[in-house]
């Protein structure tokens, strides 16, 4: 478990107990679901993979409320049945993290039909299914609130990106029609924005894009946009869960339909 994922600020930001759900196994989602255990919210970890029984395994042994299951976003089945499941086990929902992602970099004559469309299916897709199943544990615990994974590419597309680009920009749109329809159970929706985060879809687009635009060694092209940010840094997963943190306690419950851009400033908008 990271000893630095969650500001002291943080420490117990949750009133009474919560129940949070969270797209997790390594990365941002570990991260979150790590900075929302140290609040005190009990948590559900969900992953493609395998590793995220021991990351939820490591996560309880320091004490906490943590379970795990294994599901892919784009099976309708499974996310179903982890919202059933959970309603089981929990009794009770408070947060949605929806947090999986998958990113495509090639140019428009490669990439292909199922290409764009499998990215759509995790990044947007899948973030529909999720919160339309967790809507009604949500509104019968009298309000809630879910954070759709959104990107720097909400706010503008990139190069030879354009499955991510146009998931990404639909994740906001999600997010505000969300938003206004589920004011009215008290549930609040949020999209996040992160920048540069060091990790392994971050080593895959500086290596992919790093090909396409130039003959940059690895890192190069990483640490070159990374010195174009006005804080002078890349993200942590730190960085990022402690914005989902308070957009999800009480501190945030005025706040929904935004999107959060959680970049060092690389847009401003």
């Amino acid at each position: 478990m990271s000893t630095d994922v969650v500001s002291s600020i943080f420490a117990g930001a949750f009133t009474g107990r919560r129940v949070a759900i969270v797209g997790a196994g390594r990365g941002i989602g570990r991260a979150v679901a790590e900075a929302f255990a140290v609040s005190g919210a009990a948590v559900h970890m969900v992953d493609h993979a395998e590793m995220v029984h021991e990351a939820a395994a490591e996560l309880a042994a320091t004490g906490a409320e943590a379970t795990s299951a294994v599901a892919d976003v784009t099976v309708e089945g499974d996310v179903v049945r982890v919202f059933a499941d959970l309603a089981d086990r929990w009794g009770a929902l408070d947060v949605l993290v929806n947090n999986a992602g998958v990113i495509r970099i090639d140019d428009l004559a490669h990439t292909t039909t199922e290409d764009f469309a499998r990215v759509l299916a995790v990044n947007t897709t899948g973030q529909f299914v999720a919160s339309r199943e967790a809507y009604p544990l949500l509104k019968a615990n009298g309000g809630g609130v879910i954070l759709n994974a959104a990107s720097g590419q909400a706010r503008q597309g990139f190069i030879y990106t354009p499955s991510y680009a146009a998931s990404k920009f639909g994740v906001v749109g999600l997010t505000q029609s969300l938003a206004k329809e589920l004011a009215k159970d008290n549930i609040r929706v949020n999209a996040y924005c992160p920048g540069i985060v060091p990790t392994e879809m971050w080593e895959y687009n500086d290596r992919e894009w790093g090909k396409r635009l130039g003959d940059y060694k690895p890192g190069e092209l990483m640490q070159e946009w990374i010195d174009d940010i006005p804080l002078g840094r890349g993200a942590t997963s730190s960085d990022i869960a402690n914005a989902l943190l308070f957009l999800a306690s009480d501190a945030g419950s005025y706040i929904t339909g935004q999107a959060l851009n959680i970049d060092g400033g690389m847009f401003m908008n």
